[in-house]
């Protein structure tokens, strides 16, 4: 809700966590001549009786998502968040876990990663490997994309 509030993608402390795994300051991550968001729902779909956000109506991807990625063809970093995202672009029909354990069949072009919410802070204690292996990859990726 904060974020549909402010209009800012990851403006919250999910943000705070993925700039720091993507090695960003504010400004670089909110530089829109270099960096792209495109959610899977153009919209904040609401919570559900758990207090959980709603998935991404199907509508969303469905209705903009191939205009849209047709328009960033020629992106050369692509980071895909969480298991919608993985499904949609993808096409993967595992697990958050397996999906980003098999990050290096798509690096260095494509980056799958679980959600920042802090809901995830268990899976991310489960998963040392993720910030071990996977983030120094992935920040050497966008440090050369932003500055290379």
């Amino acid at each position: 809700m904060r974020v549909h509030k402010s209009g800012r993608p990851f403006d919250d402390p999910s943000g705070d966590r993925l700039r720091a795994w993507l090695g960003l300051d504010w400004d670089s991550f909110y530089d829109t001549s270099r960096v792209a968001f495109v959610p899977m729902a153009f919209c904040f779909p609401g919570y559900d009786t758990k207090g959980s956000d709603l998935p991404p109506p199907k509508l969303c991807g469905e209705t903009w998502h191939g205009d849209v990625m047709e328009e960033l063809r020629s992106v050369r970093l692509r980071v895909l968040i969480g298991g919608y995202a993985h499904k949609y672009h993808l096409g993967c029909r595992g697990s958050v876990t397996e999906t980003v354990k098999s990050w290096r069949k798509r690096a260095p072009d494509v980056f799958t990663l679980p959600h920042p919410s802090w809901r995830n802070t268990a899976w991310l204690k489960k998963n040392p490997w993720f910030e071990a292996e996977l983030l120094p990859v992935l920040q050497a990726c966008v440090q050369e994309v932003m500055h290379g």
